[in-house]
């Protein structure tokens, strides 16, 4: 286990610097195919290759790679290539001690890194599954549209996924397996304008309606209720000029719950008209919760014993393509298999180097589990 490990985590820290070095903000396309194409020289020779159709229109084409094998199970390792930092803002990999800093390093190229490496070491053993496949999307970070690809592998054993792991306080190795759903509540607003100065009683602030939309959401905020909800106003966008009164505008809120059903009461809370202005609320964006705690208990506890340190179950509140897959049919999913770190979405995201190899023995562990290739992981 641990030479399988060591391998893994010393090719991570090299192919993560590859990674991070291109600027891949989500929906650039050029950024997109670069690193598609790293991944693709980091998968294994026996890998077959497969460009599918994101689920974003106008972004590049996903890749799926795959092992085919002599076994029974069929497994998909999870990753997202894209970022949301600007060019502008990119930063390449540096090390300053342990802390490897750059631009998408925890979201989630780290953890695509280390996918990448598990699927090598799997090759090495065909004998051990019927299929692996690894899926790595273009943009998971702002994606609106429907998830395309759960029904492809709804029949699958089980979901592992790379997004940035845990290590809790008394040393324990964290997974998620278990998300809020997560949505985007967009606000328009369409009143009249008018002078602000000369004769503001004319026009009807599309602001001020916003405003009281953004109240609303905010009232419906219930984080120690039933179903845990959150609700958000995050931003609003009206007015032109300064001596207008602002005929149009967009809010937009942030909803989490335990239920995605828990958002269809602050849709409808949301008044239609204030004022004469006409506003029109929709869900934008809506990503199903995760509760994989049940079907996963077994598995994590047998790896435990595996990997001989606890490996706990865990909840994260960010949103995750695991939750897809999921709620697609692939009740044993695990997340959060990713290197441990910090500062996602900002310019000082980083990864703890030390955590490359600590999380590649939990993957290897896992995975061996699933697998029941036996007793010792360092059969994979």
């Amino acid at each position: 286990m641990i030479d399988a490990a060591s391998r893994m985590a010393l090719a991570a820290e090299r192919e993560l610097e590859a990674l991070v070095a291109v600027s891949s903000p989500s929906g650039d396309l050029d950024g997109a195919e670069e690193c598609v194409a790293l991944a693709i020289a980091f998968l294994p020779t026996e890998a077959s290759v497969e460009r599918l159709d994101c689920s974003t229109p106008r972004h590049a084409r996903d890749l799926l790679g795959r092992l085919d094998g002599g076994g029974s199970k069929r497994l998909v390792l999870l990753g997202h290539l894209d970022t949301v930092v600007s060019h502008g803002a990119h930063r390449p990999l540096a090390r300053d001690g342990d802390r490897l800093t750059g631009s998408g390093a925890v979201d989630m190229k780290g953890g695509v890194a280390l996918a990448l490496a598990l699927m090598r070491e799997l090759a090495e053993r065909p004998e051990l599954y019927a299929e692996i496949a690894v899926l790595l999307v273009n943009d998971e970070e702002w994606r609106t549209a429907p998830f395309k690809h759960a029904e492809r592998f709804a029949g699958f054993d089980a979901c592992l996924c790379f997004e940035g792991g845990e290590r809790r306080a008394d040393g324990a190795e964290a997974v998620i397996v278990k998300r809020k759903a997560a949505a985007t509540l967009r606000v328009n607003a369409y009143g009249r304008s008018s002078h602000s100065g000369s004769a503001p009683e004319l026009g009807r602030s599309a602001l001020l309606a916003l405003a009281a939309a953004a109240q609303v959401v905010a009232g419906c905020n219930d984080p120690g209720g039933p179903d845990r909800l959150t609700a958000v106003p995050t931003i609003l966008r009206s007015g032109n000029a300064f001596n207008v009164v602002p005929a149009a505008g967009e809010l937009l809120c942030d909803l989490r719950a335990d239920r995605l059903e828990a958002f269809d009461p602050v849709l409808a809370a949301v008044p239609r008209v204030h004022d004469e202005v006409r506003v029109e609320p929709t869900m934008v964006r809506a990503w199903p919760g995760l509760d994989s705690r049940e079907p996963t208990a077994a598995v994590l506890a047998a790896a435990s014993e595996l990997l001989g340190r606890p490996i706990v179950g865990s909840e994260r509140g960010g949103a995750s393509d695991a939750s897809h897959l999921a709620a697609g049919g692939i009740d044993c999913t695990v997340d959060g298999l990713g290197p441990c770190g910090g500062g996602a979405h900002t310019p000082e995201e980083w990864v703890s180097a030390e955590s490359l190899l600590g999380r590649a023995e939990v993957a290897l562990a896992v995975t061996t589990a699933l697998l029941g290739a036996g007793s010792d992981p360092a059969g994979v």
